[in-house]
């Protein structure tokens, strides 16, 4: 499932920086974006979609399929409130006769797992999230993928195998749990990109996300 099957909207936070922040995320400053590689824009940046949000979005806007990707940085909201102020956005997508699945990273897969405990979506992915706790999967309604780094500071390998413990003994949803040797947090969308071995875990990172999506994503 590419970008000319589905409205992909990739919504942005504010980046706010304190010096607890930097300690606890190093791992998502390590490797910022190189703007240098960037291609042709497919896209463009939308400022006044419904809840205030900010996203760029690209793809058809008459696809009955919407991915809403929430970024790896932090703003002012709190990950649940950002759920909660993003109803707007995913009423407005469903009016539209869409359906929606979210993809989160760090940051935004907290956000992602709030957005799975609605109505409002059909499948969930998380690469390297932040914030998520065990008893978050117990709330989860839809097929849910989660993607974890063995050297993640942020949410440690023992962390992830306790998600898929807990998703194990629902057994009333599809779920897929895999940790990344050799990458740490971050590695899905802040990676060296002059080191293949963190390309090449980045593009299976993504390659798991889409193919999830296209399974689910109806």
């Amino acid at each position: 499932m590419g970008s000319a099957a589905v409205l992909i909207l990739f919504l942005t936070a504010v980046h706010v920086v304190t010096a607890a922040t930097v300690h606890e995320h190093s791992q998502c400053l390590d490797n910022p974006p190189d703007i240098s590689l960037r291609g042709v824009e497919a896209g463009e940046v939308v400022d006044d979609l419904p809840g205030g949000f900010r996203a760029y979005v690209t793809g058809p806007s008459m696809s009955s399929r919407a991915v809403v990707l929430a970024s790896d940085v932090y703003g002012t909201d709190t990950e649940v409130t950002a759920a909660q102020d993003a109803k707007p956005l995913f009423t407005y997508l469903r009016n539209k006769g869409k359906s929606i699945g979210v993809g989160g990273y760090c940051w935004g897969g907290k956000f992602a797992t709030e957005m799975a405990k609605t109505d409002d979506i059909e499948v969930v992915v998380l690469s390297h999230p932040a914030y998520v706790i065990v008893d978050d999967m117990k709330e989860v309604k839809w097929p849910i993928e989660i993607l974890g780094a063995q050297n993640d500071t942020v949410t440690p390998p023992e962390q992830v195998r306790q998600f898929d413990q807990a998703l194990r003994q629902r057994m009333d949803i599809e779920y897929f749990v895999k940790i990344f040797q050799r990458v740490a947090h971050g590695f899905a969308c802040r990676y060296n990109t002059t080191d293949p071995f963190a390309v090449k875990s980045a593009e299976q990172a993504l390659a798991y996300m889409l193919d999830w999506f296209h399974k689910y994503l109806k």
